[in-house]
């Protein structure tokens, strides 16, 4: 390596950048990461929070991937719940308060001790092509850096427009200059894409704020952590505040809907349906009487309140009227307005599974570049994009999860074969197996491929194995368990208001009683060995829910069936009869892999399918009588 040659360069550093260049550095490649600005590494411009429903679960994925993301929020966490404990395992879901301050510092810290891995600050103003080659990046200073394999993690930045009321201007984010002519290049590279939009809610001073008649939602009373390798623990300096809006507020809002970029046209793009601007709420749905709003920590280091729910693009003036007539909020002082921000992304359909862009070799492109809306989503695409860059530069396989094996797997699948029409938020009714795909069980789903790449100790595997097997263990010795129907298993039964039995049974078929855990029923097993609370939780889950797992299990087979059909990738669609036209050219601009993936891509029926599985069968014959 020289000064100017890498193995690998990654373009920029927010949360798919980091996760990328972590991971190919890790692995041995020379990687260069290049960002507009080293201070704001990482940087939460929204939530300063990771988690909840879906983004829990691909941030313990990526963390069994040997991901960054989990282990910097358990070293920054402020506030931190498991929500949906009252709904079964696959709903269950961590979210955490960071402190902003810290977890940017703590990501910074990790990136410039990571060897193989080199940092500048500047913006790039191209890329160097040859050949649809990826061959580096050229900056705006002039420099160019050479390297086979290109990662953009671009984030807004690209053509980014920044909204408040009226006032409009340029930038990636706010305070940030945006990348227009690297914004300009895909374009002009044949790349489709398209606007998008996201807001962010007005930052207040803690000061200010009036608590005493809000409702408080205290941090978890029970340790938790989102890595697997931290120590659990719980959180009590920090707590989030709940309040709403009311009928004043919404008045106020709608006086200046004339001013609202959002309502009014000046804003033409898409934003997120599952996270909509407080004007979208009451402009748009009007029959709420009210909206929950959450007060929320941003740092130890500064008095602000993140104002979750108020989303907005509003006028300042408004947003100062609107905020004072909210419960709490009389006597609030603003210290950041919110603001909509509007950018470029590129179309997702025009990627591979492994992230690499189908039209330039050695090009990937993760995080909300693809359309995408989350740091945990861009985590994700950043660590996959990583991975597959390493794979592809040792000439291995590419590594591709299907929707069966991980959250992560059904995101990069919806973004590559169904594309957007909107900012993609993962969540769990996107799952069809979310059963099988629960936060607890990401560290047993996925440790031995993190492991395979080189990104997982060896003393983190061996402790995984460790679990692994007294799980296995456990599960077998209380499904041969028996318990005898007597006086004394009876009374114990009552004890734990549990109906007596009549026959023998076995430990495990009694253990899915809704009333009987692992734990109430100690005293039915005198020989039980001491085991984590971690084996303990799989254990009852795998036993407890064994029927819905095991059809699930039998739908997953049913689903590799077809997903290992696979498709040649220099088929010819046009020239395939009893295909509709619509059929062909979605064909064609996806290139599906895969009779499952060719099944999913909107606009294709049944018939389209059939015929394609007709021409495959018929070209598998003719192979066959040719050899």
């Amino acid at each position: 390596m020289s000064h100017f040659h890498y193995d690998v360069i990654v373009v920029g550093a927010g949360h798919a950048g980091c996760e990328a260049a972590l991971v190919t550095a890790r692995r041995g490649a020379a990687t260069l990461l290049v960002t507009s600005n080293i201070d704001n590494i990482a940087l939460l411009p929204c939530n300063p929070s990771i988690g909840g429903p879906g983004k829990g679960h691909v941030a313990k994925e990526i963390d069994a991937l040997g991901g960054e993301l989990a282990k910097i929020t358990d070293r920054s966490t402020l506030h931190i719940r498991m929500l949906n404990t009252s709904k079964g395992p696959a709903m269950w879901a961590l979210r955490a308060q960071v402190d902003k301050n810290k977890y940017k510092e703590e990501m910074i810290r990790t990136i410039q001790s990571q060897p193989n891995l080199y940092l500048i600050q500047e913006m790039v103003a191209g890329l160097l092509i040859k050949q649809n080659h990826i061959d580096g990046v050229k900056l705006e200073n002039g420099i160019r850096y050479h390297a086979p394999i290109v990662i953009i993690s671009t984030g807004t930045f690209l053509n980014g427009k920044i909204y408040i009321g009226n006032v409009r201007y340029s930038a990636g984010r706010a305070g940030e200059l945006a990348s227009i002519h690297l914004a300009n290049q895909i374009k002009a590279l044949g790349f489709k894409t398209k606007r998008l939009n996201t807001c962010t809610p007005p930052r207040i001073d803690q000061r200010s704020i009036d608590f005493s008649d809000l409702v408080e939602q205290k941090s978890s009373s029970e340790p938790l952590a989102f890595s697997f390798e931290s120590k659990k623990k719980i959180y009590q300096k920090h707590t989030v505040y709940l309040t709403r809006t009311n009928s004043q507020t919404h008045q106020i809002i709608q006086n200046y809907s004339h001013q609202i970029p959002l309502i009014n046209g000046a804003i033409e793009s898409i934003a997120t349906r599952y996270c909509p601007s407080i004007e979208d709420k009451i402009i748009r749905f009007p029959y709420h009487d009210s909206h929950q709003l959450f007060l929320e920590p941003e740092s130890d280091a500064t008095n602000e309140i993140y104002l979750q729910g108020f989303f907005t693009s509003l006028p300042p003036k408004a947003q100062w009227e609107a905020l004072r007539t909210i419960r709490g909020l009389e006597h609030c002082r603003i210290t950041r307005f919110g603001h909509a921000i509007e950018y470029d992304i590129v179309l997702p359909h025009q990627l591979q599974h492994t992230l690499e862009t189908k039209k330039i070799t050695g090009l990937f492109l993760a995080g909300q570049i693809n359309g995408t809306s989350g740091y945990e989503e861009a985590a994700e695409q950043g660590l996959i994009s990583g991975i597959n860059a390493i794979q592809q530069l040792e000439k291995s396989e590419p590594f591709i999860l299907d929707r069966s094996q991980a959250y992560i797997a059904v995101e990069i699948d919806d973004l590559v074969t169904k594309g957007i029409t909107e900012p993609y938020r993962l969540r769990t009714g996107l799952a069809e197996y979310r059963l099988l795909l629960r936060q607890d069980n990401a560290d047993l789903r996925l440790t031995p491929y993190g492991y395979q790449f080189g990104l997982i100790s060896k003393k983190r595997f061996q402790k995984f194995l460790k679990k692994e097997n007294a799980i296995e263990q456990e599960i077998y010795r209380i499904s041969r368990l028996k318990i005898f129907p007597n006086i004394q298993t009876n009374a114990q039964l009552s004890n734990i208001n549990s109906s007596p039995i009549q026959k023998l049974m076995m430990l495990s078929d009694l253990l899915t009683r809704p009333e009987l855990n692992y734990l109430n029923t100690a005293m039915l097993d005198p020989a039980r060995p001491e085991l984590d609370l971690e084996v303990i939780q799989q254990v009852e889950i795998q036993v407890k829910y064994s029927g819905y797992l095991k059809r699930q299990e039998e739908e997953v087979k049913r689903f590799k069936k077809i997903e290992n059909y696979k498709i040649p990738s220099d088929l010819d669609y046009d020239h395939l009869h009893g295909i509709s036209h619509e059929g062909i050219q979605r064909f064609s601009e996806i290139k599906p892999i895969s009779l499952g993936q060719a099944k999913r891509i909107p606009g294709i029926t049944p018939s389209d399918i059939t015929a394609l599985m007709i021409h495959l069968e018929k070209a598998k014959r003719n192979k066959k009588k040719f050899y």
